[in-house]
């Protein structure tokens, strides 16, 4: 915090001081930033955009899946690159509720998908339910993936 306060004020002064010299360097480097800026934009739209492409289908499924992973994630890649690393939380809802019954707590489950997924490829996997408040029972839920993060290929 010191240092960035100390680089200011030292443009500060040279701007003051050299306007002539201190003002086309000043642009450069606020086009140069303003050029980062957008390629770091444009690439975060891109991914999100190719995040919408997937289709990410979850259900409680203890006849198909182990005992202690009775949670069915099916995964459709539609989009056109290949993926490469996906992650998502589960939410958990009563029909007809907007309420998560997901209790959140550090040691629940981390969901991640297959480390490479190509286009049009469908990836199924069973995995352990989240913790969900008491009184509900797992068979009488929708299961939702939030917050999902990924990468893709270029």
């Amino acid at each position: 915090m010191l240092i960035g306060a100390l680089l200011v004020a030292t443009w500060l002064i040279l701007l003051v001081r050299y306007p002539l010299r201190a003002v086309p360097i000043s642009l450069g480097a606020l086009l140069g930033l303003g050029i980062v800026a957008a390629w770091v934009i444009w690439q975060e739209q891109r991914e999100e955009q190719l995040l919408a492409q997937l289709q990410l289908r979850m259900s409680y499924a203890p006849t198909s899946c182990p005992a202690g992973q009775p949670l069915l994630i099916i995964l459709d890649n539609h989009s056109p690159k290949p993926m490469r690393k996906l992650s998502w939380e589960v939410a958990a809802y009563s029909p007809g509720s907007s309420l998560n019954l997901v209790t959140s707590n550090y040691d629940a489950p981390q969901y991640r998908g297959p480390g490479d997924l190509q286009p049009g490829q469908r990836w199924q996997s069973c995995a352990p339910l989240p913790p969900l408040r008491s009184g509900y029972r797992s068979s009488n839920l929708d299961f939702r993936a939030e917050r999902l993060r990924g990468h893709f290929a270029n």
